[in-house]
């Protein structure tokens, strides 16, 4: 796709160098045919190490010959026999030199955008990898890179008794459209869509790229309203309402128009300003609109009545599909991490009891189609003990990404620290907390993996200063959330000590305990209260000596 704003080759960035010299889908071939006969043949072709990112890998901190990769589940749906092949291949070969002392060894992780990530894994692996994965219609193509990414939707699609759409169709379509799409893999930075028929939220389209949620026209006519320019990272923005609606049917069409305004008129020059929602932001909603209406082949029409009703956050436990006397059962895997052995047994007990496995933006899973009379038996499973359809509110609400333990970028470790603190919290509160889950989110950088910003509590790893030196921290933010009331959270603590976080979060609940009104949940409490009374409340001080200042 060539560029109308960087026409100057010699002004491009590094990365974009990079793709004009060699295509960035042309490396899965290499892979094959070289590298994973030798690694060190990857270092005769510049650039790339970037380019492993266009079939679903990244090369892990700790160097070598050791990869993280990523897998796309479109909409988060999987078959028993998928999840099973998921489950084998890290039991096979997401085997690490040491274990992780809270995880063991061999474990992948479900991410916050309904794919899975293994890591350990060594490029001689690969193919065989790939293999696998293709046997069962699964591919890591473009799970990562300057592309179309891993296509979000309600993780019950076409099950939920209230959903206007069944748009899990809608979203693999799309997604069948972009992956392995040469005119469409060289994007300026990733390029995420998120497309549901549920009135929910469930598929986060604030902070998406393209975020279509469910609406109808007056004539009863139901499609979907069209957002863009969402996403978190640095510079966090919630998508704009660009005052179009669409039929299903046009769904492809106007993803594809959108990616092509993405990619002639986006920031090629400077990586930190690339993302698309600056594109939005500069060009404002209706130019957008207009720029947008240029390169489709339909009229796009003014947006209809939005059915979106509120942000439900996840689909933990037992509830009733559309289909009387059938449910579906969404576990809690708190902060998203399983052993392979254990993907495999929910692959089992789905094939077993009910019909598949569906992956949540929350990091948990929910297995579908279980028939009531099947249903005391299957939460007698083994398996369930472990990934609770019950659990606290706090592990519940848990989300954390990779972490320093494999991630590159990252300040410092996320996932122990985030279940550690989640349990910590359900034991001292259990449900006085009068809510079924507090969303703690936990990204280990700037980079917001675990979507911090739309937590009711969110850390950011940071460093921070003791007597004793330099050690790991975060920064809090309270207040976050999606849906009719959304809105980012406000960082109101910097760089404290992690191991000082729970007796912090301590005093934060008991206030909230004590002040919440009939109804009242944790964000809407942060919100009403003053940051720098929060502020204090997290370093200890209560509520009187606030006053007192």
């Amino acid at each position: 796709m060539r560029s109308l704003r960087n026409t100057d080759e010699s002004r491009l960035n590094q990365v974009e160098k990079h793709k004009l010299a060699r295509h960035p889908l042309d490396i899965k071939q290499s892979i094959i045919d070289d590298y994973s006969r030798d690694l060190a043949k990857m270092d005769e072709i510049p650039g790339e190490p970037e380019r492993l990112k266009w079939v679903g890998i990244y090369p892990q901190k700790q160097g070598g010959d050791n990869f993280m990769m990523r897998m796309k589940v479109p909409g988060g749906v999987l078959t028993p026999e998928q999840t099973k092949t998921i489950g084998e291949i890290a039991r096979d070969f997401a085997g690490g030199p040491y274990e992780n002392p809270h995880f063991g060894d061999n474990f992948l992780d479900i991410t916050t955008r309904q794919d899975i990530q293994m890591h350990w894994l060594q490029m001689k692996d690969i193919p065989e990898i790939w293999r696998r994965l293709d046997a069962v219609g699964m591919t890591t193509v473009q799970a990562c890179g300057d592309s179309a990414r891993n296509v979000l939707s309600c993780p019950v699609s076409g099950l939920g008794k209230d959903e206007v759409l069944d748009a899990y169709p809608v979203a693999q379509e799309v997604s069948d459209y972009f992956t392995g799409n040469r005119d469409y893999a060289n994007l300026p930075r990733k390029f995420k869509m998120s497309i549901t028929g549920c009135c929910e939220d469930c598929a986060q389209a604030e902070i998406n790229d393209i975020g279509m949620t469910p609406a109808r026209l007056e004539d009863g006519t139901v499609g979907f309203n069209v957002r863009v320019g969402g996403g978190l990272s640095d510079g966090p923005r919630m998508a704009s309402d660009i005052d179009v609606f669409i039929e299903p049917d046009d769904a492809v069409e106007v993803c594809r128009g959108v990616a092509q305004v993405f990619g002639e008129l986006g920031n090629r020059e400077n990586r930190w300003l690339a993302r698309m929602r600056y594109l939005v932001q500069e060009l404002g909603p209706e130019r957008f609109r207009e720029e947008l209406q240029t390169r489709v082949d339909i009229f796009l029409r003014p947006a209809g009545e939005d059915l979106t009703s509120h942000y439900r956050g996840d689909h933990i436990g037992v509830h009733e599909q559309k289909d009387d006397g059938v449910f579906y059962v969404g576990l809690n895997v708190p902060v998203g991490r399983m052993g392979g052995g254990q993907f495999e047994e929910a692959g089992r007990l789905a094939e077993e009891y009910g019909s598949d496995v569906r992956l949540a933006t929350d990091q948990n899973l929910i297995i579908t189609g279980i028939p009531e009379n099947r249903l005391d038996d299957f939460l007698a499973e083994p398996l369930l003990e472990r990934y609770s359809p019950e659990p606290g509110p706090f592990e519940r609400g848990v989300v954390a990404c990779t972490g320093s333990e494999f991630c590159r970028f990252a300040i410092v470790e996320t996932k122990i620290k985030a279940l550690e603190w989640a349990r910590e919290m359900d034991d001292k509160f259990g449900d006085d907390v009068g809510q079924e889950a507090v969303r703690m989110h936990f990204s280990g950088c700037s980079a917001s993996c675990a979507q911090p910003q739309i937590g009711d509590i969110g850390f950011r790893g940071e460093t921070a200063k003791t007597k004793d030196g330099i050690v790991e921290g975060v920064d809090i933010g309270l207040g976050g959330s999606l849906g009719n009331d959304a809105a980012f959270i406000d960082w109101v603590e910097g760089a404290r000590p992690s191991d000082s976080v729970p007796e912090a979060l301590s005093n934060l609940i008991e206030r909230f305990k004590e002040e919440r009104r009939e109804g009242e949940k944790f964000h809407e409490w942060a919100r009403r209260t003053k940051n720098n009374e929060l502020r204090d409340t997290l370093r200890g001080r209560t509520p009187v000596e606030i006053g007192k200042k």
